[in-house]
Order: C-alpha cells, then sequence, then structure tokens
C-alpha cells in the first residue's frame, strides 16, 4: 500500500540528474506544500446568477458545460465577444520516471524508439597508399567518437591514445587513453543523412585495432555493444614465441569483435606473399612481420536504436470576463490517457496554495484541504485533453501540477506550474520554459524528511524575496552602500545554493548619485566547502614530471615563502598514495602514502609548512577507480590487498574490462582501472573514513576531486559533509560541442552538464570550468573575441552561471606540462590569465607559468586581484565583445580587456589608470 509523496517532486534519482534547461539557468525545487492524502468534495449543485455570467468565448476543442456533480442538469457558459486575452503560454512537458530497487534508484524516461544503423567502412584514398576507416551513423543527433587504440603487443583491452597524425580534425583527448571525435554530417548525405568521422590508416602502423564507443552529446547515451566496446582489429597478430601464448604460429584477419557487426567473411587482412610454394607444390611461411600485406575495401552495417524522450505541452491561457473581472482558465495538453490537474490559487506572492471559492469543473475532489483535482475532459479525437476553470477575482495567482498516473507527475522545472492573475504578478513573473516529470514513489520511507525539505526550501526562497526587497527599498532611500548591496547579494546567493539551485536576480541599477560610498567594513569570513572564503587564489603544485625527482615534497618545502608572496592562498598537491603509475593517478593501497613525490613524514612536513605561511593545502583525491592486488579465478584484476581489502564486489558490473560483481556506474567509466562501485556500503563507509584520516593524519585542509564523470556527485556530498574541508573542486572534463568540426558559440549543454554534477553534490563542491578553457582556446585561436559574451551578455562558462563554484583555469599537468593533451593556444597565455584572475570564479595558477618568464606578470594581476579584494561572486559587466576585443568591468573597481583591438574603460566621474599591461591585454583600477 503506498500514497504520493508531492515533497520528492524536487529529488531526481542517484543515476542522473534532470538536464535542465539552459535558458532558466536556475534550479528550484517544488514548493507544493500539499499531503497525498484525498477526501471526496461535497455534492453541491452549481448555480448562475443572472447578473454573474461570464459571457467566454470557448477554444475550439472547450464544449465549456459544468455538469453539476449531484444532477444531471448543466449550466452552459456562453460566449462573448469583448473578452480580452490576459494570458497565455505553452510549457513544454518531458516525462521521466525514477522507480525505486532497495537503495538504488533507476531513472526511465518515456521514450520512443528511432531506429536507425551504425556502418564501418574501409576504403583505400584515391591516388594514396593511405585507407580509411569510416564510422558512422544516419540517426539525428550530435554524435561523439569517443575511441582509441591498441598496438601489436598489447595485453589485455586497455586503450591507447592513437598517434597525433592519425586524429581527425578537432579531436579532443580524454585522459591519456582515448580521443573524442565530433562527427561531422556527410557531404554527400541528403536530408538528416549520415554523421560520420574518417580515421587515416597506414598500412604499415604498428596498430592491431580501433575501439570505439559512440556517445549522444545531446542526450549523453554512450552507445555499447551488449554492454561492450566496439572493437575492429586491424591486425589480430600473436607471436607464437610468447611464453604464456596459447595460439601456435601467427594468425591474421579482420573482424569485428565480439560480433558486433555480425560475421564480416569480406574483411580480411591478406597477405599478398603469405607462403611460398616450391617445386613439389609444398608450402613455407613466412615471418608475418616481413610479409607485404594489403588491405581489402569493405562495408558493414549494425541496426541501432535510439530513444528519445517523449515531449508534449501544456497551454494555458487566462481571460477576464469585463462584466464580473472573473478569471476564465483554459488549459490544454497533448498528454494521451487520463490526466489529473491538481491544482489551487495563490492570495500573494508566497505562492501558498488555498483552494479557491466554488463553482468547480465536473470530477472535482479536494485533496486535504489545500487542493483540489480535477479529471481533465478528453479532446474530440482523443488526442489529448482540456479543462476549463473560473475563480474569483482579487487573486494573485493559479498553481498546478499534473498527475498521470499514481508514480507520475509533471511539474514545471521543479516548480509547481504558476499562472499569473494580476498585472503585478504578471509583470513579476520569471518565465520557465522546461517541465520536468518525476515519479513519485508510492511509499518512500524518507517522506517526512521530504516534506521537511519542501518547507525548508520555501523558507529559503521567502527569505531570498525578503533581500531583495531590501535592496529596493535602501535604493529608494539613496544612501545605499555598494559594500552593504554586496553584502546583500552574496547572502543570497548562499541562501540559494542552500536550495539546490542558482539564484540569478535581476538586480536594481543604482545611478552613482543614488550611491554613497562609506568606509569599508570586513565582515567576518564565513567559509563553505563548495566556494572556501570567497578569496581563494590556488596554486597547481606540480606537473606531469614532478615525481622523477624523487622528492618532490621537499623541493616545495623550499618554495613556501616565495609561493606565499605571490599571493597564493591554497597549494594542490599530487596524488599521495602508492600507485601504479608514477604520477599516482593509478592508486592500489590508499593507506600507502609512500608515494613518487616523497613518503609519509615528507607529506607532512611539506603541509606544515605552508600552513605556517597561512596556505591551505588540497589533496588529490582520486576516488572513481584502484588498481588491484590479485586475480580473480578467470585471470582478471580485481581482488585488493591492503587495509581496504576489497573483493569484485567493490568493482561495477558494467565495466566489461574488470568483470566487478558490483551494481551499475552511476557515471561515465575510466577503462584504464577498476571503477569503484560507490552505491556499496562498505565502500562508502571505508573511503570516508579513508578521507578522515587524512585530514587527521596529513593536515589536508580540502580535495581536489579527480574523474569526478565517473561517479554520482551525491556520493561527494556525502564524503564532503563527512570530512569537513574547507574547499573541495572537482574534475568535470568531457568534451563541448561541436558543429561540422567547428566549436558552438553557444556551450550551455556542455556547462549545464557541470552545472548538474555540482547541484548533485548540493554545492558543497566547486567544478573546474572546462567550458571557459575551451571557449578560451577557439577565441584566442581565431581571433573571435564575441565568443566571450553569451547570448545574454553574460561569461559563456561556468563562471557566468554559477560563479562562486567555478573554478576557472588555463592549463593543467593533463592538459599542458609533457602530456599536452590540450594545451593552451601558446604565446597567449598572459591573455587567458588577464581573464580568469579578474573575473569571478576561483582561478588556478599552474605550477609550470609561475616559475616562467610569465611570473612577473602573473604577480601583478594576482596583486590587482587582491588589492581590489576580487573575489568568486564578484560581479561583472561586459562592456565589449567584438572580433578583436573582449573588455569587462568587475565590481566596478578593475576594467580589462584582451584582444588586439582598441579599448578604453568609460571617462566620467569614475577614473581609471592603468595597472598593468601586456601583448593583447591591459588592466585599469578605478581611482574614484
Amino acid at each position: 500500500m503506498s500514497t504520493v509523496s508531492i515533497g520528492s517532486l524536487q529529488h531526481h534519482s542517484l543515476r542522473e540528474n534532470p538536464k535542465y534547461s539552459p535558458k532558466s539557468k536556475a534550479f528550484k525545487p517544488g514548493s507544493l506544500n500539499c499531503s497525498p492524502q484525498t477526501q471526496t468534495l461535497t455534492q453541491t449543485k452549481l448555480f448562475f446568477h443572472s447578473r454573474r455570467f461570464c459571457n467566454f468565448r470557448a477554444p475550439k476543442h472547450s464544449h465549456v458545460v459544468v455538469k453539476a456533480a449531484s444532477t444531471a442538469e448543466t449550466a452552459v457558459v456562453q460566449t462573448f465577444e469583448s473578452a480580452e486575452l490576459f494570458f497565455k503560454e505553452t510549457f513544454p512537458l518531458k516525462r521521466t520516471e525514477t522507480s525505486v530497487k532497495g537503495e538504488r534508484n533507476d531513472v526511465h524516461k518515456k521514450l520512443k524508439i528511432v531506429e536507425g544503423k551504425i556502418f564501418v567502412r574501409l576504403d583505400q584514398v584515391k591516388n594514396s597508399q593511405i585507407w580509411q576507416l569510416t564510422v558512422g551513423c544516419n540517426l539525428p543527433g550530435k554524435w561523439i567518437l569517443h575511441w582509441g587504440v591498441s598496438y601489436v603487443g598489447d595485453v589485455g583491452s586497455e586503450w591507447d591514445q592513437p598517434p597525433t597524425q592519425m586524429r581527425p580534425p578537432d579531436s579532443i583527448p580524454i585522459k591519456d587513453y582515448a580521443i573524442e571525435t565530433p562527427m561531422k554530417k556527410s557531404s554527400s548525405s541528403e536530408g538528416d543523412g549520415f554523421y560520420e568521422v574518417k580515421i587515416d590508416l597506414s598500412p604499415n602502423s604498428e596498430i592491431a585495432a580501433i575501439n570505439f564507443v559512440l556517445k549522444d552529446d545531446e542526450t549523453g547515451a554512450w552507445y555499447q555493444h551488449r554492454g561492450r566496446d566496439f572493437k575492429v582489429p586491424l591486425v589480430d597478430y600473436v607471436q607464437d614465441d610468447r611464453p604464456d601464448s596459447d595460439i601456435a604460429g601467427a594468425k591474421w584477419g579482420f573482424s569485428i569483435w565480439p560480433g558486433a557487426f555480425g560475421p564480416l567473411s569480406s574483411l580480411i587482412l591478406k597477405g599478398e606473399a603469405s607462403a611460398t610454394t616450391g617445386p613439389d607444390n609444398s608450402t613455407n611461411s613466412r615471418d608475418p612481420k616481413q610479409e607485404s600485406r594489403s588491405l581489402e575495401k569493405f562495408y558493414d552495417e549494425q541496426p541501432i536504436a535510439k530513444q528519445v524522450s517523449v515531449d508534449n505541452s501544456v497551454t494555458v491561457s487566462v481571460r477576464k470576463c469585463p462584466e464580473t473581472a472573473k478569471n476564465h482558465l483554459h488549459v490544454e495538453t497533448d498528454l494521451p490517457g487520463d490526466v489529473v490537474i491538481h491544482w489551487g490559487v495563490c492570495l500573494d506572492g508566497a505562492k501558498k496554495w488555498e483552494i479557491p471559492a466554488a463553482p468547480y469543473p465536473p470530477e472535482t475532489i479536494s485533496f486535504k484541504d489545500k487542493a483540489l483535482r480535477t479529471r481533465l475532459q478528453p479532446k474530440e479525437g482523443g488526442d489529448g485533453c482540456w479543462g476549463s476553470f473560473t475563480v474569483e477575482e482579487g487573486l494573485e495567482g493559479f498553481l498546478f501540477v499534473l498527475k498521470l498516473n499514481e508514480n507520475t507527475w509533471l511539474n514545471c522545472m521543479g516548480n509547481d506550474f504558476y499562472i499569473p492573475l494580476s498585472s503585478s504578478s504578471l509583470s513579476a513573473r520569471s518565465t520557465q520554459s522546461l517541465s520536468e516529470g518525476t515519479q513519485i514513489p508510492e511509499k518512500n520511507a524518507k517522506e517526512n524528511q521530504e516534506g521537511s525539505l519542501s518547507k525548508y526550501t520555501n523558507g529559503i526562497i521567502k527569505e531570498i524575496r525578503n533581500l531583495v526587497g531590501d535592496i529596493s527599498s535602501e535604493k529608494s532611500q539613496k544612501i545605499k552602500s555598494k559594500e552593504a548591496q554586496e553584502s546583500i547579494l552574496q547572502e543570497i546567493e548562499k541562501l540559494a545554493a542552500e536550495a539546490y539551485s542558482i539564484f540569478r536576480s535581476s538586480v536594481p541599477t543604482f545611478t552613482e548619485e543614488a550611491v554613497v560610498e562609506s568606509k569599508e567594513q570586513i565582515s567576518p569570513v564565513k567559509i563553505c566547502s563548495g566556494t572556501g572564503t570567497g578569496f581563494e587564489i590556488l596554486c597547481q603544485g606540480f606537473n606531469w614530471e614532478s615525481h622523477k625527482s624523487g622528492r618532490w615534497y621537499m623541493e616545495l618545502i623550499e618554495k613556501t615563502a616565495e609561493l606565499s608572496s605571490i599571493g597564493f592562498t591554497v597549494l594542490w598537491l599530487p596524488p599521495p598514495t602508492e600507485s601504479i603509475s608514477p604520477e599516482g593517478y593509478m592508486p592500489r593501497d590508499l593507506y600507502n602514502l609512500n608515494s613518487r613525490y616523497g613518503n609519509i613524514d615528507q607529506l607532512k612536513e611539506v603541509v606544515k609548512k605552508f600552513h605556517e605561511v597561512g596556505i591551505k593545502v588540497l589533496g588529490d583525491a582520486v576516488l572513481n577507480h584502484r588498481c588491484a592486488h590479485y586475480k580473480n579465478q578467470n585471470g582478471i584484476w580485481n581482488i585488493y590487498g591492503g587495509r581496504l581489502n576489497w573483493d569484485d564486489r567493490a568493482v561495477v558490473a558494467d565495466d566489461p574490462h574488470f568483470q566487478g560483481r558490483g551494481n551499475k556506474s552511476s557515471g561515465d567509466n575510466f577503462h584504464a582501472a577498476p571503477n569503484i562501485d560507490h552505491s556499496q556500503e562498505f565502500v562508502r563507509k571505508d573511503l570516508k573514513e579513508w578521507l578522515c584520516w587524512l585530514r587527521k593524519e596529513i593536515g589536508y585542509d580540502g580535495w581536489r576531486l579527480d574523474f569526478v564523470r565517473g561517479f554520482w556527485g551525491g556520493y561527494v556530498k556525502d564524503y564532503i559533509d563527512v570530512s569537513e574541508p574547507s574547499f573541495a573542486v572537482g574534475e568535470y572534463w568531457d568534451s563541448l560541442s561541436y558543429t561540422y568540426g567547428e566549436m558552438d558559440h553557444n556551450q550551455d549543454a556542455h556547462r549545464q552538464r557541470i552545472i548538474d554534477w555540482i547541484n548533485a553534490t548540493n554545492g558543497t563542491a566547486g567544478a573546474f570550468d572546462v567550458t571557459t578553457k575551451g571557449i578560451l582556446h577557439a577565441t584566442l585561436e581565431r581571433c573571435e573575441y564575441w565568443r566571450l559574451s553569451d547570448s545574454k551578455g553574460k561569461p559563456p562558462g561556468v563562471v557566468g552561471w554559477w560563479p562562486s563554484r567555478a573554478v576557472t583555469f588555463i592549463e593543467n599537468h593533463d592538459t599542458g606540462s609533457t602530456q599536452g593533451h590540450w594545451r593552451f593556444p601558446r604565446g597567449k597565455e598572459m591573455q587567458g590569465y588577464a581573464y580568469i584572475l579578474t573575473h569571478p570564479g576561483t582561478p588556478t595558477v599552474f605550477f609550470d607559468h609561475i616559475f616562467s618568464h610569465y611570473r612577473s606578470e602573473i604577480e601583478a594581476l594576482i596583486s590587482i586581484r587582491n588589492r581590489n579584494k576580487l573575489h568568486c561572486r564578484s560581479i561583472i559587466k561586459i562592456t565589449k565583445a567584438e572580433r578583436d576585443v573582449y573588455a569587462a568591468i568587475i565590481d566596478e573597481k578593475v576594467a580589462v580587456k584582451i584582444g588586439p583591438g582598441h579599448y578604453e574603460p568609460p571617462s566620467g566621474q569614475q577614473k581609471w589608470s592603468s595597472a598593468c599591461e601586456g601583448k593583447d591585454y591591459k588592466v585599469w583600477e578605478s581611482s574614484s
């Protein structure tokens, strides 16, 4: 037996957060305060007084006949010509259902299946020795080929990155094992056509196979073959002299493994002279390495079914009766089946649900004296349903949600649908463009907790409104100080983050006459793990080669005073654990802190020394994966030793390389090591104890979290809540959006994925602003500085939507150093630093850049940031974003321009003086 828990409308699956519309850029939990208990409305005969008749012109499908609940009599509402349309809007609906299975939630969307095909083709380039492997798909979407290679002689299933010359244009390295290449529409296709990637192959290369999976960047869905990667062997070669080989001789062939495209008899890699025939017709084998081999052309395809969410809509129109001033609402939707509208009205801007005065539509029941439920009437032809509602004048708004069944409700982006009924509410209303549906478990052990949370978030929203009112009222007094304004704005953002949302209010613009400067007052600093104090400047304290000296910790101790004098407040140290890879990102025994960077005592010493000069220290925690100590009975490395001696239940089940017995992954798999199943209680318990041990034993102040794409952000919240860091930042790195090989101007989908992860952590962690780094690349490489302003005139990265949780950077150990996976445009690094060190967000400076010829310029920019007290929530106003120049003013204290074009800050009462400049950038400070 179960009941509907309205409070869970605001919660999402452990599996995935719903994608929010970038247009709204806000996350707001539902505010429905109704309990699941229902009672039948006392049957009442409806009467209409002649003077109160509303002559409403009904829409096409609306036979506006109100049936008395206790009689067959009807009262027909006649139409009139003079009624004016007061409000009309169509809301998109996306239905999502969430089923609860034990402690884990799996998300199931209402989907339709679109069928298509994946194809693989091998051709020789005309008049060339080069061959091309083409992988494509004929379904529409933003397809990404996530791929890597295997080399001759490789053991196991690990991927490697292909050589640089083999990578198609616009390919992006993913860690050190894969490449992501956007598929382009085939020039020979018509209509939606084929989307494909062409990969050049040399017949003499040492590449044995190409491994790939397809990713739909629009939905985030990955396409494998029966849960395993596609693998296209180019050379299936096994040396017969390997001691562990169970295959005799050498075998040459070409096939798709494991049966991905069925038998491909034509895919044969033949030796032109694989054997010689003697006079006696005997055959002599030759060394395969010395054979002259040729590839044969082939083409094959495999069916693919793409799941597409079913999108519906609901349209609401409001007309006012000129004689009675009553509001008549018409609700119409194309949702199939029986749809119940759960509705009420509100008397003021607090949006508290109330039951309006009668009359009510037919088939209406009350809901715990808080709301009404009405079954919508089917349209003629059965294509959707409709309902009409008449409510009295003097009401502020009409509230509703839609109920499809006991498990599925539809609301408006986590909120109740709100329809304004007065002119004041219409002008103040923020349009919300996306509706998400969440299946509500009929009986939930967390029901009481969720109800409390709903009340709590409603209280926070009320506080935000009061704070906004404070700004407006103080404006009218014309004695508002800028410091007080900033204090209120910071408080607004803090409250909104606590309510799982990003609050972007419309702040009144103050004229300079209205702002009376007061003496700066330093308010107490409040620390939050997602933002720190808000004034942090990070230094990445290592590069990809730092482990090679064997004494990196001791080398850093020598630089403590130097880094402190530059102005850094936080140092990010490399991973401390014993690791299969010397850099530390393939950890094995988590409690063994004797690494290639130094031993545990040296680690404690370096942390202590940086604390002495006022710098906090972040530990690099690799929680996504862990290398095993032993093989299982199948010869697979998935059994652990050391203090955390887990078995294969700690490994996710859907990574084919490591045969885990855990649950399916809650994120993307990292193919090089066993991915840890964080849904297991014993795993979470052990990791929490380990993080707390690191905090106490080593003295770490916070965390840099590696590869957080691999597991749900809600687990991160658990780890942060227990370990209580002063600062935490996650690495959520995936591909930006491209169209025909060119980076899109609109990167909302990319930054939305990062924000979704931050939101899953409840704002307890920030994230590296990969979006901003990518946009800076395109801006500087192409001299297209207009890219640095989005369609709303805001910064186009995470820093434009949730600045306090955006950790900006231009380079790190993966993208730069000796790896160079995604190196910042050479010679333009200082333009990048001029941008991130003056803008909101928390900037990070790469170690290699500090100790280079850029040092003096970086020091000057850090000095400007500290001198003007710029912080992660600073207010930015973009003043210019054109082809060859970008300019902005931050907190009315600092102006910056990057690019070769000309810019000078506006002259007037505010005086500007040059603070520093370099090649294609300049920074000014306000002297007024």
